[in-house]
């Protein structure tokens, strides 16, 4: 790949189109140079041509500052293992896949005790797919996660910008190409969140000449990692809240990977661009990102099922109401595999794990419902070279037993990868999933057909999923949480928004 530099450091903003260069990396010498608009590239006989890309070297870490509260911070850290309010969980890096949360349980005040809830969550692959066919673009088909490391990926995050100014940092290590352990400083940031939402609330106004109000603020945990994988940058957020929900999120920013082009206004445009007219010569390419989260739950005990609830419309049927229809909830456990493949946004569904050996008292099995935030799935055909590689993305929920072979949805060698050890082979044995420790996959998807306000640098976009509480507590478990007390507070500010 090829840019055009003229004193700027945002070289994705200018590709130097058409243009094919071959290095051979051990002579670091240039052994071959195209350029397809003058005249044709060659293909030898037999020569695949597989996805690859170079991607920039790191930058060192930059120096660490650790800013904490005045108290010190509202959590405990004790190596990899963080306790706050009532969750406790294990917080590890992987060069793979970035942040690993494992063994998260909560605590139930009214069973005075522990109970697990997520063995293992962490992002399996992201794979992101550009759709222009031209010689230079076909072979984007990028596996972030498995061809180049998300956790590898990973940068130090800056104090009082990627994090708030109660936030303590973690670094992490990776072995180095000569065996060595490499550190890399400030990968995670773990702060307490208070952004001003409400935990619950509620103003009773039935009661003549009283008004009953009670109020209390949300406040959670939030764990960062940021991964700049060549021009993108992921935020990638795992918040606890008192409540007993855990909500993972997914930011996109940074650069878009924009193509040349000879257009200046769209009315020029008199062919397939496969993308948009961002700036003058300037072509944003339509792409997918898919992110699918490998999710080991394991709610009140490793034995759990998984149950498809769908809202049903119902016709009444006699004349007893005056009312002609209703919703019900038709509830189905999963029994194999096959019965588990979801593609979300067809029909109303709510998706939990339940326990089918615990129940409440209240004879509810207890469970933890997955809620969605996307229902974006591939759009590309199963024949297609990159689908095929990517097959996981044809479903947004997939449920398999657990295997400690299956860890990569886009298998172990995701470079040599012809489809044949993904997460959509194995699930072809249609193995039996009911009443098992099981593991929950969500294919997180965003469409991404860029626009104008997305250039030169894109904002942020975001989406993610809950674990959310499903007759987990016998009752609300924040119920007893003490509202805050008034603090007297400093006048200042440190940022001014202009």
């Amino acid at each position: 790949m090829c840019f055009y530099l003229d004193g700027t450091v945002n070289m994705y903003m200018r590709p130097l189109e058409g243009v094919t260069v071959t290095v051979d990396l051990e002579e670091m010498k240039i052994i071959g140079f195209w350029d397809r608009l003058t005249v044709p590239m060659p293909k030898a006989e037999g020569t695949d041509y597989r996805e690859s890309e170079q991607k920039p070297p790191f930058l060192p870490p930059l120096k660490k500052i650790t800013v904490v509260q005045p108290d010190g911070p509202s959590f405990k850290i004790d190596g990899h293992k963080v306790r706050w309010a009532n969750w406790d969980f294990h917080l590890s890096f992987d060069m793979r896949a970035g942040p690993i949360i494992s063994l998260a349980s909560i605590y139930d005040l009214e069973k005075q005790k522990f109970r697990p809830v997520l063995y293992k969550g962490f992002v399996s692959e992201l794979f992101v797919p550009y759709m222009d066919l031209d010689e230079e673009w076909y072979y984007r088909t990028y596996f972030d996660a498995g061809e180049y490391g998300f956790g590898l990926c990973a940068v130090s995050l800056e104090p009082m910008r990627d994090c708030p100014e109660n936030a303590v940092f973690m670094d992490a290590y990776v072995v180095g190409q000569n065996g060595k352990p490499v550190k890399m400083s400030q990968i995670f940031c773990i702060f307490e969140r208070h952004a001003g939402d409400i935990m619950w609330r509620h103003t009773e106004t039935a009661i003549p000449r009283t008004i009953v109000r009670e109020v209390r603020p949300e406040v959670s945990l939030v764990v960062r990692m940021v991964s700049t994988v060549g021009n993108y940058d992921y935020i990638i957020d795992w918040e606890f809240k008192q409540s007993g929900s855990i909500i993972a999120t997914v930011g996109l920013t940074g650069l878009l990977e924009v193509r040349g082009s000879r257009y200046t206004h769209k009315d020029q445009i008199d062919e397939e661009v496969y993308g948009t007219l961002l700036a003058q010569n300037t072509i944003g390419v339509n792409h997918d990102h898919f992110l699918i989260y490998h999710l080991d739950l394991d709610v009140d005990g490793d034995s759990n099922s998984f149950v498809k609830s769908n809202l049903k419309t119902t016709q009444v049927p006699d004349h007893g109401s005056p009312r002609k229809s209703y919703w019900r909830v038709v509830s189905e456990t999963a029994k194999t595999e096959s019965d588990a493949k979801i593609k979300l946004g067809s029909k109303a569904t709510e998706l939990l794990v339940v326990n089918p050996n615990k129940m409440t008292k209240m004879g509810n099995h207890v469970g933890y419902r997955l809620v969605p935030k996307s229902g974006a799935g591939s759009l590309l055909s199963d024949d297609d070279y990159s689908q095929t590689r990517a097959a996981f993305t044809k479903y947004n929920v997939w449920v398999t037993p657990y295997n400690k072979s299956e860890k990569w949805a886009g298998g172990l060698y995701v470079d040599q990868s012809r489809g044949d050890d993904t997460l959509a082979t194995w699930s072809q044995r249609n193995r039996e999933i009911e009443n098992k420790d099981i593991v929950v996959w969500y294919t997180l998807g965003f469409h991404h057909a860029p626009y104008q306000e997305d250039f030169p640098l894109m904002p942020t976009l975001s989406s993610g999923f809950e674990l959310r509480p499903a007759n987990f507590f016998e009752s609300n478990p924040v119920l007893k949480v003490k509202p805050p007390q008034d603090v007297m507070r400093l006048n200042c500010s440190i940022f001014k928004v202009v």
